[in-house]
């Protein structure tokens, strides 16, 4: 979001990110104005309690735990983002899927809005699986009533945040949600996958556009790195984002997995803990806190990840292929995809034991068809038209109040 933002200020537009404390830093590295909310439920440095713990957990109890994350954050966002967005004269509102009550603000202020899927897209569909499982794509009548069934599971599961958002659109007399999709916007509906990331689809709305990884450099601030300790070998660079990272033990079977190779590991931690606490691993890899991962990824010829969205197209928008270890969330549904375009193998954490990652980073590494379709992705990423395309949708969308067909 910061990097759709950076683009729309470069084209001279106000941009401003409404946020709790903790989003500041990546808001003023990014260029953007931050206006902040909800500091009594989230003082500075809460976001990292929250990571710490997330980085414990994996599977159902993740999920649980984003879920409560999210009801008192949508709670938060109904209660004190109104006031804000009126004071700072906002004209109109770039609302990422995941933020259960950006339409109802859209709604109660009367802005226009544009919706931004920046994990996998939300939007249901009986022939796609729910996002947060690893089901394969299938057309048959039994797996469509599996996926209707998953999907109707995931809405309860995550009733406590949709409740919070009923009941302020009782409160506040707007018309009632009869279905899901009337949450996203009728004017424009943003998406950082490419189409060739995403099983077929069918009932997308005409407005719903593929844009590619909205990414741009510039938009980042820069992180240190000991550029002087690669070796020249081929690298393998490792990464379990900067939510579930704190599986430190996964991080020791990953080196022990590759170190038959005749490459450099490089792990990234994340922020989940520090290098110096890590004991020496198999190998002898690399291991730094943070990395500059974009710069990382375009000299790789391996990438070993959670499945997080942004690291997988980040990969293939360098055109190198994965071995994913999805934890929770949607990093299952990223996982199935990655396998599903066969731009890489997946090992479902409960089973990432040494012998089986080790299977896995051999067949991607050793056959050639997965950098050629992970190539291949990196050309449809090309042609999708990346952050500047969509900053030309939110404008068209803004300027003209239509849909953008």
């Amino acid at each position: 979001m910061t990097t759709l933002g950076h683009a729309l200020r470069q084209r001279g537009h106000r941009v401003s990110l409404i946020g709790i404390a903790d989003a500041q830093e990546r808001v003023r590295a990014a260029g953007l104005e931050f206006v902040q909310i909800g500091l009594a439920d989230y003082p500075a440095g809460c976001t990292r309690q929250l990571f710490n713990r997330l980085g414990e957990l994996s599977g159902a109890a993740a999920f649980r735990a984003t879920v409560d994350y999210f009801q008192r954050s949508t709670a938060m966002l109904l209660r004190e983002a109104p006031p804000a967005l009126r004071g700072q004269g906002v004209e109109a509102l770039l609302v990422d899927q995941t933020s259960f009550g950006g339409a109802t603000l859209a709604h109660a202020l009367d802005l226009p809005f544009v919706s931004v899927s920046c994990a996998l897209l939300l939007n249901g569909e009986a022939a796609v699986p729910p996002v947060n499982t690893g089901w394969r794509y299938r057309q048959s009548a039994w797996a469509r009533l599996r996926n209707r069934l998953g999907q109707k599971l995931l809405a309860r599961l995550a009733r406590p945040i949709t409740q919070v958002v009923v009941d302020y659109r009782q409160q506040h007399n707007l018309p009632v949600l009869t279905d899901s999709s009337q949450a996203w916007s009728p004017l424009a509906q943003i998406c950082q996958q490419p189409a060739a990331f995403e099983y077929p689809r069918r009932e997308l709305p005409a407005w719903f556009h593929f844009t590619g990884p909205l990414v741009d450099p510039a938009s980042r601030a820069a992180v240190p790195f000991p550029w002087e300790a690669l070796n020249g070998k081929p690298l393998i660079y490792a990464s379990l984002g900067t939510i579930q990272n704190q599986q430190l033990e996964v991080f020791a079977r990953i080196a022990e997995a590759c170190s038959h190779l005749d490459a450099q590991l490089v792990i990234a931690l994340g922020g989940g803990s520090s290098a110096s606490a890590l004991p020496p691993l198999p190998g002898a890899p690399l291991v730094v806190d943070f990395a500059p991962q974009l710069e990382l990824l375009q000299r790789a010829a391996l990438t070993i990840t959670h499945a997080g969205l942004n690291t997988v197209l980040e990969s293939l928008s360098c055109a190198v292929p994965m071995v994913a270890i999805p934890i929770a969330n949607d990093q299952p549904g990223v996982a199935a995809r990655v396998a599903w375009t066969g731009s890489g193998a997946v090992v479902p954490l409960r089973s990432a034991t040494v012998a089986r990652l080790r299977t896995a980073i051999d067949r991607v590494w050793g056959d050639p068809s997965y950098r050629q379709n992970a190539l291949r992705l990196q050309q449809a990423i090309a042609a999708s038209g990346g952050v500047a395309r969509a900053a030309d949708i939110v404008e068209q969308a803004i300027s003209t109040g239509q849909p953008v067909l």
